[in-house]
C-alpha cells in the first residue's frame, strides 16, 4: 500500500510539475505522505503501540512542518527559488531529466524509505520500555528545535522586508542570532535528527542498530548535505561577507562559534 502510494504521489507530481513548469509540488507534499505512511504501517500492524507511537511524534512533524510551508506561501504556487536557477544552468532535456530523476523520483522514493523503520517494529513486536520513552523525548526536542530556528528565520525575514520597503537594507542580510549562532542551519539538524530517531525505534524494537532500514535516514542526510552546499553557493554569491559566516559557524551540527578574524590596524 505504502509503495502504491509512492508511485501515485510520484506520478502526480511529475504530471503537475510539467504542466505548471513549476518543480515544487513535491515540496507540497514532503510534509504529507510520510504521515500517511506511517498510518498505513500502523494499521497493518494491528495498531501496534511503538508503530502508533511514532505516527503520533511523525504526525506531529507533519503538522508543523505544513504549516511552516503553508505560511510561507508554498501552497500558493511559489516555486522554491533553487530551481529557477538550476533551470538556467541546465539545457531543457537535462533538467527534465533531472525533475524526473531527481525531484519527482529519488524525493518521493525517500519519503518512503525514511519510514520504513515502521517495517522493523512490526517485525519486533515487543511492549514500550524506557528506551522508547527517552526516544520520544528526544524527537519532541528536536521538534521543538526546529520550531525554534523557523520562527527565528520567519521573523528576521519579516524584518528584511520591512527594511526593503522602508528603503533601507538589512546587514547582514542573512540570519547569525540564535540557534543560528551554533550552527548555520540548525532547522537541517533538527529535521534530520528526528528521522534519526524514527530509524532508533526500529534499532530498539529489533535490539540491534544494525538495520537496513537505516538506509532512509542515511540518504536524508546526504540530501540535506547536497541542498545546502548547493543553497550556501547561493547565498554567498549574494553576499560576500558570508564567507566569514561560514568559516566561524558550524555548517549543520551546533558548535560553539569560531572567533572572527581580527583585521591588522595601518
Amino acid at each position: 500500500m505504502v509503495i502504491v502510494l509512492a508511485a501515485v504521489v510520484a506520478v502526480a507530481t511529475e504530471i503537475a510539475s510539467v504542466l505548471t513548469r513549476d518543480s515544487s509540488w513535491v515540496d507540497r507534499i514532503w510534509s504529507i505522505v510520510p504521515v500517511l505512511s506511517l498510518w498505513v504501517f500502523a494499521g497493518s500492524a494491528d495498531w501496534d503501540a511503538r508503530v502508533v507511537l511514532v505516527a503520533v511524534l511523525v504526525t506531529l512533524w507533519g503538522a508543523r512542518l505544513t504549516f511552516n510551508f503553508a505560511r510561507k506561501g508554498g501552497y500558493r504556487g511559489v516555486e522554491d527559488y533553487r530551481w529557477p536557477i538550476l533551470r538556467a544552468r541546465m539545457r531543457p532535456w537535462q533538467y527534465q531529466l533531472f525533475q524526473i530523476g531527481f525531484i519527482n523520483g529519488y524525493q518521493n522514493v525517500l519519503l518512503v524509505l525514511i519510514t520504513v523503520p515502521a517495517v522493523t517494529m512490526t517485525e519486533h513486536p515487543r511492549p514500550l520500555g524506557v528506551a522508547d520513552v527517552l526516544l520520544a523525548v528526544l524527537f519532541l526536542a528536536f521538534l521543538a528545535g526546529e520550531t525554534i530556528a523557523d520562527q527565528q528565520q520567519w521573523e528576521f525575514h519579516r524584518r528584511k522586508a520591512a527594511a526593503t520597503r522602508d528603503g533601507r537594507t538589512l546587514t547582514p542580510g542573512f540570519l547569525t542570532t540564535g540557534l543560528w549562532r551554533s550552527s548555520r542551519h540548525p532547522n537541517f539538524f533538527c529535521e534530520q535528527g528526528q528521522w534519526w530517531v524514527v530509524f532508533a525505534f526500529g534499532a530498539v524494537a529489533a535490539g540491534s542498530p544494525w538495520q537496513w532500514t537505516a538506509i532512509g535516514a542515511v540518504l536524508l542526510t546526504l540530501l540535506f548535505i547536497g541542498s545546502t552546499v548547493f543553497t550556501e553557493s547561493i547565498t554567498a554569491s549574494k553576499y560576500p561577507e558570508y564567507a566569514e559566516y561560514q568559516r566561524r559557524t558550524s555548517m549543520i551540527v551546533p558548535w560553539p562559534p569560531r572567533r572572527a578574524v581580527r583585521q591588522p590596524v595601518g
